[in-house]
């Protein structure tokens, strides 16, 4: 049986329901668990069943993300840039330390999906863009998502699924998500993947980071 995890869900004080009630809808409907990944400025530490540490970062520039990620990648499980700004982007995915450039829209080209394919770093494809847009807004969302999976492909980069959710009633059951997903042309095991296979890499990848620094940690310690 796989095991789905949607990792860009939003919980109070950004969203309007709390982790554990963002957490139980989650599992009622399918997934392993979810990550909760508040915009940085609204960021707290949650840790609760079913619920991954996470952190959206948000930055007005190159210094200032390269400072965050510094700052959050100790502190959280799932880290992810915001993107849609070009130098924002680049710089994401240049940095070995980011999970997922969330949001990159149209500014992704094949310069930057190298890039995220040499350094892991997933892109999202989040379907909040599709479930909510409307009329040009839709249309848009649809092009941009068409030409990244496109390059995703051609250059062997990750991918990942996200609902976005903001509060219980955005959240959507993995076969949802997957049909949305064939609407700008991914296939059922590609998105099969976005939701379980890529998340759990990411998951798993920093897990054994997280134990590897504990590790250094208490070495130096005791040999201080």
């Amino acid at each position: 049986m796989l095991n789905y995890y949607d990792l860009n869900v939003h919980a109070l004080p950004e969203g309007a329901d709390p982790p554990s009630i963002l957490s139980s809808v989650a599992k009622r409907y399918g997934y392993a668990a979810i990550a909760i990944t508040n915009h940085s400025n609204f960021w707290s530490e949650v840790t609760a069943e079913g619920i991954i540490s996470g952190v959206e970062i948000v930055a007005d520039g190159i210094s200032e993300l390269k400072e965050k990620i510094k700052n959050y990648r100790p502190k959280v499980d799932v880290l992810l840039v915001h993107g849609g700004d070009p130098k924002i982007n680049r710089a994401a995915v240049e940095s070995s330390d980011v999970d997922v450039l969330a949001h990159p829209f149209h500014e992704f080209n094949h310069v930057l999906a190298k890039s995220a394919a040499e350094n892991e770093v997933a892109i999202e494809f989040n379907l909040d863009a599709l479930i909510y847009a409307r009329g040009v807004s839709r249309v848009r969302a649809l092009s941009a998502f068409q030409i990244n999976l496109k390059l995703a492909r051609k250059f062997g980069v990750p991918t990942v699924l996200t609902s976005g959710a903001r509060s219980q009633y955005d959240l959507r059951a993995p076969r949802e998500m997957i049909a949305l997903a064939s609407l700008f042309g991914m296939s059922e095991a590609e998105a099969i993947g976005a939701l379980s296979k890529t998340p759990w890499s990411i998951i798993l990848r920093n897990k054994k980071k997280a134990r590897a620094w504990s590790y250094y940690e208490t070495s130096t310690i005791l040999d201080a």
